[in-house]
């Protein structure tokens, strides 16, 4: 397995971000792989190297670089609860400063990288997120329609139904039962149907909020199995391995 540190050119600077692909010769479809709120850290290093170990180039940004390099926060090794309200008071301002201008300008900025790295073949790419990254999955999806063929957001938020009239991918979405109830899930799903998608949206049960992310008291390892259990069938029906 191959892992680097590299930066990506913004509008703004520089984003730093983590690369995972196989260590065989050739080229890889893409997955840009949006953090949780508390960024970019082990956790979803790790994350990404499982993913990149089923064949794919996988691309982590700092989404909140324009705040200073990962980690942005000072992130314990274990999340607690007693660590979230000192961590929530640090990371609100930069979830409100995190405008849909700077989404979509860097959500350019990533998909244009990852498209041109030498590791990465020709063709779509899939994006990946979770909690407010699966917000900026879905965003990046629907400003990049035909270029994004898959697109997953896990105990993620969601998304204004301009953005998805826009979305030509296939999506996917898991939700936390803490997050959605059964009459939520039915009228979200409406939404999707409205917008013509293909899609699955369903609940995972017996989780909260934060259930695929192993460096909190969210975490839940089924439903992180299940995780992988969806995500993966949909990379290969929608992206080119070699």
């Amino acid at each position: 397995m191959h892992a680097k540190t590299l930066q990506i050119p913004t509008a703004d600077g520089h984003a730093d971000a983590f690369a995972a692909f196989p260590d065989h010769s050739g080229q890889h479809p893409g997955v840009l792989m949006y953090p949780d709120g508390f960024g970019l850290r082990p956790v979803l290093r790790d994350m990404a190297r499982e993913l990149a170990g089923h064949g794919y180039y996988v691309l982590v940004p700092n989404v909140f670089y324009r705040h200073g390099p990962a980690p942005v926060l000072d992130v314990p090794e274990h999340i607690g609860g007693e660590a979230r309200p000192a961590l929530f008071a640090q990371l609100m301002p930069m979830i409100e400063a995190h405008t849909t201008e700077r989404i979509v300008a860097d959500a350019d900025a990533f998909v244009n990288f990852l498209t041109a790295q030498p590791e990465v073949g020709a063709g779509p790419v899939a994006v990946t997120g979770y909690c407010i990254g699966g917000l900026l999955a879905m965003r990046t999806a629907a400003a990049h329609p035909g270029q994004v063929a898959a697109v997953a957001g896990f105990h993620s938020p969601p998304v204004e139904a301009d953005s998805l009239r826009r979305i030509t991918a296939e999506v996917y979405l898991g939700h936390a039962a803490s997050d959605l109830t059964p009459e939520a899930l039915s009228g979200l799903n409406q939404t999707l149907d409205a917008a013509e998608l293909r899609y699955t949206s369903e609940i995972y049960p017996g989780t909260i909020h934060g259930f695929t992310i192993a460096d909190t008291d969210a975490f839940h390892p089924t439903a992180l199995q299940r995780h992988w259990d969806r995500l993966l069938p949909l990379l290969g029906r929608t992206l080119v391995t070699d």
